[in-house]
């Protein structure tokens, strides 16, 4: 049997995989989830994109998740009336939110975000083009924030603002977003990523819009405002996952300091019981190129040996010319990387606190023992998936198998770490011959020998969700 990848591959749809083909080539190439992004494209388009995906996963025997992530407030600049415009250091510009939005000149442009001349002050440092442009507030006086650019360059429609070290008010979650997620839980999307969150109520807010339209979905955190880093604890003890959104992250924090923060995020997320995605230009030049460069090797492999739980690709396969090599490049420096992760990882990373509850006590002893004995395989007869998230934050190179009747439980674990669906209905299985069932599936699609160890967990009430209390060690055994 071939070494199961554990880092799972998120990539966004666009018009690049809208052809079925390239769908099933990029899911046969390793897609674990595929992200629909929300601030481009149509309502329709989504629709059809997360037709499209199913279907693939479908043919493909496969469970693919789907994460949708919402737009968020619109900090971007307007547009130029006559196309890019070249800005020169020590030039004065503009910036008006109520100037028309096509009137745009190489002195002025407009601005979407209307509460911009409130959120800044002189002495500001403004960033534009994910900090390509760099501006000097010198005077803001009514919707006009009058600048000194203190380092040019070409400067096109639509381009994202930031302040250097944080401080737009925005609220996270818009009127768009709020009618998205009503889309998001018509269509039983598994994952919603609310974009520039600031604290824990930008998320509570989210997941209460969830519950209003009766969507399951997980909600996820992309960290990249300052704000968001400040308020980490608060967020994490409320949001179900968070992205490292590394772009507008390193422009308002500073690309120098971005690595150590990466690391800084998985760690707390891991030791919160939360998934996390290492996302934004992970392999940047493949939108172009049919490779990587040395250096996106160097970053992927540097997230998988962090512990993330997935890594992501953007553009790359949304719009770029190479989906499908992106995701296979992807699965092959993921594993080339997986190789070595070093056994330090293998951490108790609540050995200092208190179990919560039982299922974390169970998750902890079933690590531990992995770590310790010859065992093939982990399974985990699971309604929710949370004894198996419990069990993939704590380093093991042994396959974690969800066993579960449900298929939005076996989508889900898609994004966890070293987790793997398996579809089984312990409600239909008489408890007399329960394990020889659970043998006879995992021989049946290969995943373990006769003799081998495996360990099982699960509850003395089948079927009922949270219920895990029991962790048994088996030799698997033919029923012939």
């Amino acid at each position: 049997m071939d070494t199961l990848r554990r880092t799972k591959i998120v990539a966004t749809l666009g018009p690049a995989t809208d052809n079925p083909e390239v769908m099933a080539d990029m899911i046969r190439a390793g897609l674990d989830v595929a992200r629909i992004n929300f601030s481009h494209g149509t309502r329709d388009s989504q629709r059809k994109r997360i037709e499209m995906v199913r279907a693939a996963a479908r043919e493909a025997g496969r469970y693919i998740g789907l994460l949708a992530d919402l737009a968020g407030p619109k900090i971007r600049i307007e547009s130029f009336r006559n196309g890019p415009v070249q800005l020169v250091d020590g030039a004065p510009f503009i910036l008006d939110t109520a100037l028309d939005p096509q009137a745009g000149s190489i002195t002025e442009v407009g601005c979407a975000y209307q509460e911009l001349p409130s959120d800044v002050h002189r002495g500001d440092v403004l960033l534009l083009n994910d900090g390509l442009i760099v501006l000097e507030v010198e005077n803001v006086a009514g919707t006009r924030i009058s600048t000194v650019v203190r380092s040019g360059g070409e400067l096109s429609n639509r381009k994202g603002l930031n302040r250097q070290g944080g401080g737009i008010s925005a609220a996270a979650v818009t009127d768009k977003d709020l009618e998205d997620i009503r889309l998001v839980a018509e269509l039983g999307v598994d994952y919603l990523a609310v974009s520039f969150a600031r604290d824990a109520d930008d998320i509570r807010r989210a997941q209460a819009e969830l519950r209003r339209w009766r969507g399951e979905a997980r909600v996820c955190a992309k960290i990249e405002r300052h704000e968001a880093l400040d308020n980490l604890s608060g967020i994490l003890a409320v949001t179900d996952a968070v992205m490292v959104a590394r772009g507008d992250l390193g422009v308002e924090m500073g690309y120098a300091e971005l690595t150590g923060l990466q690391k800084t995020i998985i760690r707390q997320s891991l030791q919160r019981n939360r998934v996390v995605i290492t996302a934004t230009q992970m392999m940047e030049s493949m939108i172009q190129n049919p490779i990587p460069t040395r250096a996106e090797v160097s970053d992927v492999a540097n997230a998988v040996l962090d512990g993330t739980d997935a890594v992501m690709l953007s553009a790359e396969t949304a719009t770029g010319k190479f989906p499908v090599k992106a995701v296979q490049a992807m699965n092959d420096v993921i594993r080339g990387a997986e190789k070595y992760q070093l056994s330090s990882t293998r951490v108790t990373v609540r050995a200092e606190e208190a179990f919560g509850n039982t299922e974390e006590a169970i998750s902890m002893a079933v690590m531990y023992t992995a770590n310790h004995m010859r065992v093939r395989a982990i399974v985990a007869l699971t309604e929710s998936g949370a004894t198996p998230l419990w069990m993939s934050r704590i380093r093991s190179d042994m396959p974690i198998y969800a066993f579960t009747r449900h298929e939005a439980t076996r989508r889900r674990v898609t994004l966890y770490r070293g987790v793997y669906a398996v579809p089984f209905d312990i409600t239909h299985t008489d408890t007399t011959t329960v394990y020889s069932s659970i043998f006879e599936r995992l021989l049946e699609l290969g995943l373990v020998d006769i003799n081998d160890l495996v360990i099982l967990t699960k509850g003395e009430l089948s079927g009922v969700s949270g219920g895990t209390n029991s962790m048994q060690i088996l030799r698997v055994i033919s029923r012939h």
